[in-house]
């Protein structure tokens, strides 16, 4: 009973429960440090991001050709994900209720060529990249079980997806419209301060 019960705690001693939170606490700080890392690379985030999407439709459109509700409930995820994406992070009608109106209200960016005020988004690129990239990971492991594949006619999905996509983008947009604010820095003056004196600037200074 000593030996099964011994102050090693290699067996009985519970010593396998640290373990197992170390390596946990571990990955995720090698997960987390890869994402991190990932961050300034836009393009190539994206890139992938598209390879991942492709790589789902051909399973579904072409080699299971099922699992539509799956698909229609990552749509509806995506566009819920897109339209947090478009909205600033202060919704100018509650900021509108609170300030009263009044004229020292703090506004969002418009197309003014005026200085540059950068949009302040209420999910940012990063975590819509990252929640996409999930949401996609997360609808391709269920198509290879079949309870999720439900039999639907695919098209009434299709056609009911686009017109909730048409009505709540008219919505966004005749919101931007009101509060004249544009969701993208494109095309806006941008102010960065003065560079310092380079060595080859310092050497064309007139002697003494």
């Amino acid at each position: 009973m000593d030996r099964l019960g011994g102050g090693d705690g290699s067996l009985g001693g519970g010593g396998g429960i640290p373990f197992v939170s170390e390596w946990s606490a571990a990955a995720g700080q090698r997960y987390q440090h890869f994402l991190d890392k990932a961050t300034p690379f836009v393009l190539r985030r994206w890139g992938a991001l598209c390879v991942v999407a492709l790589v789902y439709v051909l399973r579904v459109g072409f080699f299971v050709q099922g699992f539509y509700v799956v698909s229609y409930g990552l749509g509806i995820y995506i566009l819920n994900l897109f339209i947090a994406f478009l909205s600033p992070q202060v919704d100018p009608e509650i900021q509108e209720l609170v300030d009263g109106g009044s004229d020292d209200a703090p506004l969002l960016p418009t197309k003014s060529s005026d200085e540059f005020r950068p949009f302040v988004r209420r999910l940012p690129e990063f975590k819509f990249w990252y929640s996409l990239l999930k949401a996609l990971c997360i609808a391709f492991v269920m198509t290879f079980f079949s309870m999720f594949d439900v039999p639907v006619f695919w098209p009434i999905l299709l056609f009911y997806w686009v017109v909730l996509f048409t009505v709540t983008m008219k919505r966004q947009i005749l919101h931007m419209i009101k509060y004249k604010y544009v969701p993208f820095s494109f095309g806006k003056q941008r102010y960065t301060g003065k560079k310092g004196s380079s060595a080859d600037d310092l050497t064309t200074l007139p002697k003494d």
